[in-house]
Protein backbone atom coordinates (compact mmCIF):
# COMPACT_ATOMS: atom_id res chain seq x y z
CA UNK A 1 0.00 0.00 0.00
CA UNK A 2 1.32 3.66 -1.00
CA UNK A 3 1.81 6.01 1.68
CA UNK A 4 1.91 9.51 1.20
CA UNK A 5 3.50 12.09 3.03
CA UNK A 6 1.81 15.49 3.20
CA UNK A 7 2.88 18.92 4.41
CA UNK A 8 0.22 21.88 5.72
CA UNK A 9 0.55 25.02 6.38
CA UNK A 10 -1.97 26.28 9.59
CA UNK A 11 -3.34 29.52 9.71
CA UNK A 12 -0.37 30.81 12.32
CA UNK A 13 2.43 30.17 9.24
CA UNK A 14 3.91 26.75 10.66
CA UNK A 15 4.15 23.90 8.47
CA UNK A 16 3.72 20.60 9.70
CA UNK A 17 4.37 17.12 7.32
CA UNK A 18 1.71 14.64 8.13
CA UNK A 19 0.87 10.80 6.94
CA UNK A 20 -1.14 8.99 5.06
CA UNK A 21 -0.65 5.07 4.42
CA UNK A 22 -2.70 5.36 1.12
CA UNK A 23 -3.60 7.41 -1.49
CA UNK A 24 -6.91 7.27 -0.33
CA UNK A 25 -5.86 11.21 1.29
CA UNK A 26 -5.27 11.93 -2.46
CA UNK A 27 -8.66 11.45 -3.01
CA UNK A 28 -9.62 14.35 -0.20
CA UNK A 29 -6.86 16.86 -0.36
CA UNK A 30 -4.78 18.43 -2.96
CA UNK A 31 -1.34 19.72 -3.32
CA UNK A 32 -1.42 23.68 -3.91
CA UNK A 33 -5.20 24.33 -2.52
CA UNK A 34 -6.24 26.42 0.08
CA UNK A 35 -9.11 25.18 2.38
CA UNK A 36 -11.42 27.15 5.15
CA UNK A 37 -10.22 25.46 8.41
CA UNK A 38 -13.98 23.64 8.42
CA UNK A 39 -13.76 22.10 5.32
CA UNK A 40 -9.99 21.12 5.73
CA UNK A 41 -10.86 19.62 8.97
CA UNK A 42 -14.09 17.69 7.21
CA UNK A 43 -11.35 16.70 4.09
CA UNK A 44 -8.62 15.39 6.36
CA UNK A 45 -10.76 13.35 8.75
CA UNK A 46 -12.71 11.37 5.11
CA UNK A 47 -9.29 10.77 3.84
CA UNK A 48 -7.54 9.68 6.87
CA UNK A 49 -10.57 7.70 7.63
CA UNK A 50 -10.47 6.00 4.10
CA UNK A 51 -6.67 5.61 4.30
CA UNK A 52 -7.29 3.50 7.60
CA UNK A 53 -10.27 1.32 5.85
CA UNK A 54 -8.04 0.55 3.37
CA UNK A 55 -5.71 -0.98 5.64
CA UNK A 56 -7.82 -2.65 7.44
CA UNK A 57 -9.69 -4.36 4.09
CA UNK A 58 -5.75 -5.67 3.61
CA UNK A 59 -4.81 -5.91 7.35
CA UNK A 60 -8.24 -6.90 8.98
CA UNK A 61 -6.96 -3.76 11.62
CA UNK A 62 -7.57 -0.10 10.92
CA UNK A 63 -4.24 2.06 10.54
CA UNK A 64 -3.30 3.14 14.24
CA UNK A 65 -0.82 5.83 12.52
CA UNK A 66 -3.44 7.18 10.65
CA UNK A 67 -5.51 7.27 13.51
CA UNK A 68 -3.04 9.09 15.50
CA UNK A 69 -2.38 11.42 12.97
CA UNK A 70 -6.54 12.61 12.52
CA UNK A 71 -6.45 12.97 16.32
CA UNK A 72 -3.02 15.54 15.85
CA UNK A 73 -4.40 17.54 13.15
CA UNK A 74 -8.17 17.74 15.21
CA UNK A 75 -5.88 19.00 18.35
CA UNK A 76 -4.66 21.17 15.99
CA UNK A 77 -7.85 22.55 14.53
CA UNK A 78 -9.26 23.68 17.51
CA UNK A 79 -6.57 25.74 18.20
CA UNK A 80 -7.59 27.89 15.39
CA UNK A 81 -11.50 27.70 15.49
CA UNK A 82 -11.92 30.85 17.15
CA UNK A 83 -9.77 32.67 14.66
CA UNK A 84 -11.57 34.83 11.67
CA UNK A 85 -11.85 32.76 8.66
CA UNK A 86 -8.84 30.44 9.19
CA UNK A 87 -7.42 28.50 6.31
CA UNK A 88 -5.12 25.36 6.30
CA UNK A 89 -3.33 24.93 2.72
CA UNK A 90 -2.03 21.72 1.30
CA UNK A 91 1.35 22.98 0.40
CA UNK A 92 2.86 19.22 -1.48
CA UNK A 93 2.32 15.89 -1.53
CA UNK A 94 3.92 12.74 -2.01
CA UNK A 95 4.30 9.13 -2.18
Amino acid sequence: MPEVWFTLRWPDETEEKCYSPSTAITDHLHAGQTYPLPDFHERARNGLLSASDRVEQVYGRPCSRALAQLEQIETKVKNFEKQDDPKVICLNMSA
